[in-house]
C-alpha cells in the first residue's frame, strides 16, 4: 500500500512538472510568434525569472526520474542501504564514491549500533579509488581480542619490537611483526633497525636529520612541525621526535599494518591516499618530506597536483624534501626536473644516483634527492 501511494505521488508530481513546463514553453512560444503581414522584429529577451523556473522544473523532473529509476518495481524495496540514504541527507559524499556504488553499498551495509564488519580492506579499496573521506557509520570499531596494557606501550620511538596484540591481523597473510620482518626486514617493522636510517651518511642521496636541522638553523629558519608523505612505519617522524620536532605521517595499510605500527611508536598516522588533498591547513608546516612512495609510478599530472598541494601547506621559508624519488633516467631531465622547477623554490640540495636493485637496472632508473626552500613571499 505504501509503495502504491508513493508511486502515485511520484507520478502526480511528474505530471504537474510536465504540465508546468509545457505552459511556460507555450507562453514563451506565444511571445515569439509573428504575424505573416508584420515586419520581422527582434526576438524578445527571455526573462531571467522564466529561465530560472524552467531550470528548476527540469531539474525536478530529472531528480524525480532518477528516483523512479532506482526503484522501478513498487513491490521491491530499494537496494540502497538505509544508513547510506540517511548519511547522504546529513553530509555530502565525495563524488568519486558514486563511481563505485557496489563497493560503497557493501561498505555501508551493516547493522547500526552493533560491531562494525571487519572490512578495512574494503575501506581502503574505496579510499584508493578517490572515495575519501568515507561516509561515517554508526557501528562500534572492533578491537583486538587481547589488548596490550597501556603501561607496556613503548615510550622510545625506536623500540626493539612492537606488540603483536595491538593489531587485528585477520586481513594479513602474516600474523605478527616478526613474520613481516622475516619476509622483508627493510619494511621498517623492526624499529630498532631504523635508528641509523636518518642519522647516517652513505652517499649524496642521504640527508641526515642533524644536517637538515643545521641547514635550517643556518638559514635562520625554525623546524617545529612537519609532514611525512608516504612515510611507511614513521621512522622519519620518530627521528624528528627525538629532536623535539612534531611530524605526522600519511600511511595506507597496503598488505601490512603500517598505521598501527606508526601509532605504536607514539606517532600520529594519517590514513590518507596520495591522490587526495592533504588534511592540513594552508601555510602551517615547516617541512614536508616525500618518501619513496612518491615516485614515477604516480601519473605526472597527479604528481603535479601533489607538489602544489605541498606548496599550499608549507609556510614561506619552509622546506620540501624529495627523498630518493626514483624515475627512469631519460625522464629525469625531460619530465621531472621541469615539473619540480615550476614551484620556483630555492635549490638547497640536488643529488642523483643510479638505482642499483634489479628493477632499477632493468628499467634504467635513477634516484633523486632534493631539498628545496619555499620563497618567503610570492
Amino acid at each position: 500500500m505504501g509503495f502504491t501511494f508513493s508511486t502515485m505521488t511520484l507520478n502526480l508530481l511528474l505530471l504537474i512538472a510536465m504540465v508546468a513546463t509545457n505552459i511556460l514553453s507555450l507562453y514563451h512560444l506565444s511571445t515569439t510568434l509573428q504575424s505573416p503581414k508584420s515586419s520581422p522584429k527582434p526576438l524578445p529577451q527571455i526573462p531571467d525569472e522564466l529561465l530560472r523556473q524552467l531550470h528548476t522544473i527540469r531539474a525536478t523532473i530529472n531528480h524525480l526520474t532518477r528516483l523512479q529509476d532506482t526503484n522501478p518495481n513498487p513491490s521491491t524495496k530499494s537496494s540502497i542501504p538505509s544508513d547510506l540514504l540517511l548519511y547522504s541527507h546529513l553530509s555530502p559524499i565525495a563524488s568519486s564514491c558514486h563511481n563505485h556504488p557496489d563497493l560503497l553499498h557493501k561498505y555501508m551495509t551493516y547493522t547500526p549500533f552493533s560491531l562494525c564488519p571487519s572490512d578495512s580492506e574494503l575501506a581502503e579499496s574505496l579510499i584508493l579509488r578517490g572515495c575519501h573521506p568515507l561516509p561515517r557509520r554508526r557501528c562500534f570499531s572492533p578491537t583486538p581480542k587481547k589488548q596490550t596494557p597501556s603501561s607496556s606501550f613503548p615510550h622510545n620511538p625506536f623500540p626493539s619490537s612492537l606488540p603483536d596484540s595491538s593489531v587485528i591481523w585477520d586481513r594479513y597473510s602474516c600474523k605478527s611483526f616478526d613474520c613481516l620482518n622475516r619476509q622483508n626486514p627493510n619494511l621498517g617493522f623492526q624499529p630498532s633497525r631504523e635508528t641509523s636510517k636518518f642519522t647516517s651518511y652513505t652517499s649524496d642521496l642521504d640527508l641526515p636529520v642533524q644536517q637538515l636541522i643545521q641547514i635550517a638553523k643556518s638559514a635562520k629558519s625554525v623546524l617545529r612541525l612537519g609532514l611525512d608523505v608516504g612515510g611507511g612505519t614513521g621512522s622519519f617522524a620518530a627521528a624528528m621526535k627525538l629532536r623535539n620536532v612534531t611530524v605526522v605521517t600519511t600511511t595506507m595499510n597496503v598488505v601490512a599494518p603500517y598505521s598501527e605500527a606508526v601509532a605504536l611508536r607514539g606517532l600520529v598516522p594519517l590514513h590518507v591516499p596520495l591522490q587526495q588533498r592533504l588534511p592540513i591547513f594552508d601555510g602551517v608546516v615547516d617541512i614536508v618530506r616525500c618518501g619513496r612512495a612518491v615516485n614515477r609510478w604516480i601519473p605526472v599530472t597527479m604528481l603535479e597536483f601533489l607538489l602544489f598541494d605541498v606548496d599550499r601547506v608549507l609556510r614561506g621559508g619552509g622546506y620540501l624534501w624529495l627523498d630518493h624519488f626514483f624515475s627512469k633516467g631519460v625522464d629525469l631531465e625531460k619530465v621531472y626536473a621541469p615539473l619540480i622547477g615550476k614551484l620556483g623554490y630555492k635549490k638547497v640540495k640536488w643529488a642523483t644516483g643510479n638505482k642499483t636493485d634489479a628493477g632499477g637496472v632493468k628499467n634504467g632508473e635513477v634516484y633523486l634527492t632534493v631539498l628545496l626552500q619555499k620563497p618567503l613571499s610570492r
